[in-house]
């Protein structure tokens, strides 16, 4: 028996949060906002740099001027560092974006654990070390941008059972560390694979927690038998084969890896599985050449925006506007949790 607010639980169907009737979906941009670190070396405390924090506001006054208020989920380091705050702080008391909590604990105090593959996911600490870790990330967002987040993402989406009982004790309110679809158990991580996509409500004895899962779907011609035949693809070649032939093909809504065309997709399918939420994401090295797979040059950068000019002006035909992490809240709380 799993304890009482555990985010790996299968939601009761009570427990789902839908569109009411005539209801249109949203979108949500969440950024993870971190520094800038080489992830194909072994982690690591130091030798990371926050080169690309100038680049945030770019970002910001992009999304600005598409009228969207994206959420930033800031992690320690850029906590602590002055331009990111400047940039950022105002932005956040004017009301022109939003401010959440992204744990990286490798980089994050207090620094009791060794740092390894495995402790890089929060979830497999010791518990009384999460929580020292979450609430130092909590009470620096709080005294360095003024604003007690309401939302939180395991860095490397790595939850663990007991995530959602400490972030409800901690006054969080939206957990948006889910990617469903995806299998990260070969890393020591978690396994998403059966993960709704629909947001759900998970009861605590702190009160109740909103998951807010990252949206990825499965588009193909296999319809809703895709994503299970998916999975049972491991290998890499052969799921890459099922897309060529276009039988089913996992596609998230992130411009890290995402073609356009295929976003607008996923976009369509989302609208047709009624998610209350897309949910889109990136990381914000991405912003600077040269720190992710995603992004190598001045070229690919003009690419990322020009992915976002696509993608906004899709949902904008589809009528599907922007939310924030306060109306998800506020719509999901027309469903009361479960009791039972």
């Amino acid at each position: 028996m799993q304890p009482a607010g555990n985010l790996f639980d299968v939601p009761a169907a009570p427990d789902l949060v839908g569109l009411a009737a005539g209801e249109r979906p949203r979108f949500w941009v969440t950024i993870d906002t971190e520094e800038d670190f080489d992830w194909s070396a072994p982690f690591s405390r130091t030798g990371h740099s926050l080169g690309s924090v100038p680049a945030l506001a770019d970002c910001q006054a992009y999304f600005e001027r598409a009228g969207v208020r994206p959420i930033y989920l800031v992690d320690w380091p850029i906590v602590t560092d002055d331009r990111a705050v400047a940039i950022l702080g105002a932005a956040a008391r004017e009301g022109r974006c939003e401010i959440g909590a992204q744990l990286h604990p490798w980089v994050t105090p207090p620094h009791d654990e060794e740092v390894s593959a495995r402790n890089s996911y929060t979830g497999n600490l010791p518990r009384d070390l999460q929580r020292a870790k979450m609430t130092v990330l909590r009470d620096g967002i709080r005294d360095r941008f003024g604003i007690a987040p309401l939302a939180y993402r395991a860095g490397r989406y790595g939850l663990g059972p007991e995530t959602a009982s400490m972030l409800a004790e901690l006054g969080f309110r939206c957990d948006t560390s889910v990617r469903s679809g995806f299998d990260y158990r070969a890393g020591h991580g978690p396994d998403y694979r059966k993960a709704p996509l629909h947001p759900w409500w998970v009861r605590t004895g702190g009160g109740a927690m909103l998951e807010m899962p990252v949206t990825t779907v499965f588009g193909g011609l296999l319809g809703g038998a895709g994503r299970s035949i998916y999975h049972r693809m491991e290998h890499g070649g052969m799921r890459a084969a099922l897309a060529r032939f276009g039988l089913v093909e996992r596609i998230a809504l992130t411009p890290e890896g995402i073609p356009a065309d295929r976003a607008l997709q996923a976009i369509d399918i989302a609208i047709a599985q009624r998610l209350p939420v897309l949910n889109f994401s990136f990381h914000s090295p991405s912003l600077q050449p040269g720190n992710t797979p995603y992004v190598r040059s001045s070229a690919d950068l003009e690419q990322f925006y020009r992915w976002w000019d696509v993608v906004l002006g899709h949902l904008a035909r589809r009528g599907i506007e922007p939310t924030t992490v306060a109306d998800i809240i506020a719509m999901a709380e027309r469903v009361e949790p479960s009791a039972a």
